[in-house]
């Protein structure tokens, strides 16, 4: 009893990102317990998701075709079947609105611990989690007792998976209990305009932006680059931007290949929503601001000066 069984996760016929970043925290898992790696591809075109996810490290992947999007009871009862069938040591989920719906329901009717919103795990005689507490202030460990445990992680923490793999894909059939409740479609809600957490290149504004008439100087540089606009909560908070483009703890946890911040200063709340950013470009007037502890690249200056000559180069 030392596999992994990961959940993948997808929304309107796609896979989300966290897909790929479970099998890379479900292999590093399942090598330090020294088992295999199962994968679960619940509802929706379960086909072509087992073709997409299958990886290298995966090692079986379950298919259950039931519905077309994500449902509380037939993904409770889906991962229980298969936990039955693979006496998997450890189940680990997205920790999203769809993850955090059934996971609790799903320990308590295995009687195992949950630890919600990890950022790492070992396992050394013992599962040890690491995540963060009191708005991202506070790292702590939380070592698991038990057996066999259930985890949810923050997505943008694992590097996703890349390759191909050779897994052996299987599908199975359950029976999913009556409880007067069932998912008959999807609705969106109006987000404003776009997603951001699907951009590749983010021009992210903050307060040192001063006021809103300002914000089409960074604006001009997004639209230099080809880039979407985001922003740090004060600038929602004041009705310059959407909600939508909030990047942070309250907001959107964002993972682009370039992220630019104008203006802000780097408090943990904002750096926990794009720490995962494979370049950061930071611009600012104190050189003392905390978003430069995580820039690779940083400019001590007036954004209103430096912006323009930014323009300027890339037009």
């Amino acid at each position: 009893m030392s596999d992994v069984l990961v959940v993948a996760e997808h929304r309107r016929g796609d896979l989300r990102d966290v897909s790929y970043e479970l099998v890379t925290a479900g292999r590093e898992l399942a090598d330090e317990l020294g088992g295999d790696l199962n994968l679960a591809v619940i509802s929706g075109d379960v086909d072509s998701f087992a073709e997409h996810l299958d990886r290298p490290g995966v090692d079986t992947i379950y298919t259950v075709e039931d519905g077309e999007e994500f449902d509380h009871n037939v993904y409770q009862s889906a991962i229980e079947e298969l936990l039955s069938r693979t006496d998997a040591t450890a189940v680990i989920m997205p920790n999203s609105v769809n993850g955090l719906d059934y996971a609790p329901a799903l320990a308590e009717s295995e009687g195992i611990p949950l630890v919600t919103d990890a950022t790492a795990i070992a396992y050394d005689d013992g599962l040890t989690v690491t995540r963060d507490m009191y708005g991202s202030k506070v790292e702590t460990t939380v070592d698991v007792a038990g057996d066999r445990f259930a985890l949810t992680i923050r997505d943008g923490e694992w590097e996703p998976v890349t390759g191909v793999g050779d897994a052996t894909i299987e599908s199975i059939t359950i029976d999913t209990p009556e409880s007067g409740a069932r998912v008959t479609g999807f609705e969106e809600v109006a987000a404003g305009d776009i997603d951001i957490s699907e951009a590749d290149v983010l021009v992210s504004v903050g307060r040192g932006i001063e006021e809103e008439d300002n914000i089409d100087v960074v604006q001009e540089l997004a639209d230099a680059l080809g880039a979407t606009l985001s922003a740090s909560r004060p600038i929602v908070d004041n009705g310059w931007l959407p909600k939508s483009r909030q990047v942070g703890q309250s907001g959107k946890v964002v993972t682009p290949d370039v992220y630019i911040a104008i203006g802000i200063s780097g408090a943990v709340q904002h750096v926990a929503g794009m720490k995962g950013s494979d370049t950061i470009v930071a611009i600012n007037t104190d050189p003392n601001a905390p978003i430069f502890d995580i820039a690779d690249y940083g400019i001590v200056g007036d954004l209103f000066d430096v912006v323009p000559e930014l323009v300027a180069q890339f037009e």
